[in-house]
């Protein structure tokens, strides 16, 4: 039994890359990187994180998640055919093909293959082209219980996201005042292990496979699920945008694991689970919108001093550890508001500077350092005003009117 499990294991990690979730992936870190990286020179003159950032610093929760699901899909013996697991590739491709991450979330991705699933017998009955073998064999309550688990992942994922990982750029403010905004944006590639019919695997127990198809024997395969999220915070602090919707998605997330196990016992609440997560995940989402909307901007200009709207990676500001929406009120003892006079302070320093930083709870914190050969002669701080862009356009039009 054991050489048996060590080959389909083995043979399961080969068929991951017959999978083409796998190379899209990769394709849609890059269009989506280059994408970000073009509104970043827009708004600010530079680039501020680089062309992978998105995926960046996901992989231990990924690979975690990956062997947790893997031991639940198997251990509980849930067994999907190779229709369902081909569709559920094809549907998440076509939801992300307009780069929107927003769409990659496990409601909609599963939810949309689960409907398609459950009504192509209808769609396929009256013609002759597609076998109707293709949907003779679905396991709608396995389907139901892994989005559920997924969309728990998705919860941690938006959670872990750490303060200097989100992305800011530069809007007009409903009174016509450049404000700050970031986007809390990430991609992640989960790796889990499910059973699959036809195999050199035979059951050990008599209640496994517990949620299955087919009869006999199970092969296993490495599913490269995708998930992916996109919120804006504008009138959110990020970090508590991030807890708000991450608490909310998780309750979400386990009702329906808990609707969806109630469907191995009354089949129909596996379709109640899908409507759940689906409807759920679009009033989640509304409600934030909303919410956001409705909020003045967190990082607008302020009287006090200069908001912090971004941090170039690899700069002074990265290493001293100043963090977006806080506040610069002093720069070397001199009261700063405006963009012009931090710079003038800045320069009149020499190789050294100190900050006084209002942080959250506008307390100050002194920041102190050193100017080094080949460090950014703004310490990298990015600050809400007009985007660089604009002001580009406008020196263009003085030059000529000039």
């Amino acid at each position: 039994m054991t050489e048996a499990w060590l080959i389909e294991i083995s043979k399961g990690i080969g068929r991951l890359f017959l999978n083409p979730i796998v190379y899209w992936t990769i394709l849609l870190i890059l269009l989506a990187g280059y994408r970000r990286i073009k509104r970043e020179r827009l708004d600010f003159g530079t680039k501020v994180y680089d062309i992978f950032s998105e995926w960046k610093n996901t992989w231990g929760i990924s690979l975690f998640s990956g062997l947790a699901l893997s031991i639940i899909t198997i251990g509980a013996g849930i067994v999907f055919s190779y229709e369902s697991i081909v569709l559920l590739a094809i549907v998440t491709i076509v939801l992300s093909i307009a780069l929107r991450f927003t769409m990659l979330s496990p409601s909609y991705t599963i939810g949309f293959t689960f409907i398609l699933l459950l009504f192509l017998p209808f769609l396929l009955g009256n013609q002759t082209v597609i076998a109707m073998e293709l949907t003779s064999e679905i396991n709608f309550t396995g389907l139901a219980v892994v989005a559920g688990l997924l969309i728990i992942v998705e919860s941690i994922l938006i959670g872990r996201v750490k303060r200097n990982e989100t992305y800011p750029s530069i809007a007009l403010s409903d009174r016509g005042i450049w404000v700050g905004q970031h986007r809390i944006k990430k991609l992640s590639l989960i790796p889990f292990f499910v059973l699959v019919p036809n195999g050199l695997i035979t059951p050990f127990v008599p209640w496994w496979p517990s949620i299955a198809i087919g009869e006999a024997s199970y092969s296993l395969v490495l599913i490269p699920f995708l998930i992916g999220f996109d919120y804006l915070a504008k009138g959110h602090e990020p970090m508590q945008a991030t807890g708000k919707i991450a608490k909310f998605n998780g309750l979400l997330g386990t009702g329906v694991v808990l609707i969806a196990v109630g469907s191995i016992f009354i089949p129909f609440l596996s379709i109640v689970a899908i409507v759940l997560a689906i409807i759920g995940k679009e009033y989640l989402n509304y409600k934030y919108r909303v919410g956001d909307r409705l909020r003045r901007p967190f990082m607008q200009p302020k009287e006090k001093g200069l908001k912090v709207v971004g941090i170039i990676q690899g700069t002074p500001a990265a290493r001293l550890e100043v963090f977006p929406g806080e506040t610069i009120a002093k720069v070397n003892g001199k009261k700063v508001v405006t963009e012009a006079e931090f710079y003038k302070a800045l320069q009149g320093s020499g190789a050294f500077f100190k900050l006084d930083v209002l942080d959250d709870n506008q307390e100050v914190r002194f920041v102190q350092g050193a100017l080094y050969e080949g460090d950014h002669h703004e310490l990298g701080l990015l600050f809400p005003a007009a985007p660089h862009h604009e002001k580009h356009n406008k020196k263009t039009e003085s030059k000529i009117t000039g």
